[in-house]
C-alpha cells in the first residue's frame, strides 16, 4: 500500500490501532478464561467493558475525519496470544500464573500507549483536534490501567511477603 500524505498515514495508523484494540479485547477475554484469581478476573472483565468503549471512541474518530477503518493483516497480537498460551502452560503455580497474566496485560497496555502517543501528534498535524481529544482519553485510560495493574502486583507481592513472614515467625517459636 502506497502512502502519499500524512492523512493517509494517519488513517492507516488509526486503523491499525483500532484493529489492535479489537484484538486486545479478545486477548483480555482469553486472559479472563485463563485467570484463576477472582480479583484478576474482575479487573480483566472491567477492561473488556472499557475496551468496548474505546472502540466506540475510535469509531467516532473515523467519523470525524470522514474515513472508514482500513482492513489490515497485522499478526502481532496473534503471535502474542500464541506465546501467552505456550508460556502459561509451563507455569504451574497459581500465584506465578496470576503475576504472569498481569504482566502480559500491562505489556499490551504499554504497547498501545506508544501507538496513542504517536496518533495524538498526528491528529494535531492533520488538524483533527477533536480526534486528538478522543485519543488522549484513550491514552489516559491505558495509563490508568497500567497504574492500577502496578498497584495490584504490588499488593500481591506485599501479601506474599506478609504470609511468608507469618509462616516464618510461627516456625521460630
Amino acid at each position: 500500500m502506497e502512502i502519499k500524505n500524512p492523512k493517509e498515514l494517519f488513517v492507516l495508523m488509526l486503523s491499525d490501532l483500532r484493529q489492535h484494540e479489537e484484538r486486545m479485547t479478545k486477548i483480555f477475554q482469553e486472559l479472563i478464561r485463563l485467570a484463576e484469581d477472582p480479583d484478576i478476573k474482575e479487573a480483566l472483565e472491567s477492561r473488556v467493558f472499557l475496551e468496548n468503549q474505546i472502540l466506540g471512541s475510535l469509531d467516532q474518530c473515523f467519523k470525524l475525519i470522514g474515513e472508514k477503518p482500513m482492513k489490515l493483516t497485522g499478526r502481532l497480537h496473534d503471535i502474542f496470544v500464541e506465546d501467552l498460551h505456550r508460556e502459561l502452560d509451563e507455569i504451574k503455580s497459581p500465584v506465578a500464573r496470576a503475576f504472569y497474566i498481569l504482566a502480559k496485560a500491562k505489556h499490551l497496555a504499554h504497547f498501545h500507549m506508544g501507538e496513542y502517543s504517536v496518533l495524538i501528534a498526528m491528529a494535531d498535524i492533520t488538524g483533527h483536534y477533536g480526534v486528538g481529544t478522543l485519543l488522549e482519553a484513550g491514552l489516559a485510560d491505558k495509563q490508568a490501567f497500567v497504574e492500577r495493574t502496578r498497584r495490584r502486583i504490588r499488593n500481591m507481592i506485599e501479601s506474599r511477603i506478609e504470609e511468608a513472614a507469618a509462616v516464618g515467625g510461627r516456625s521460630e517459636k
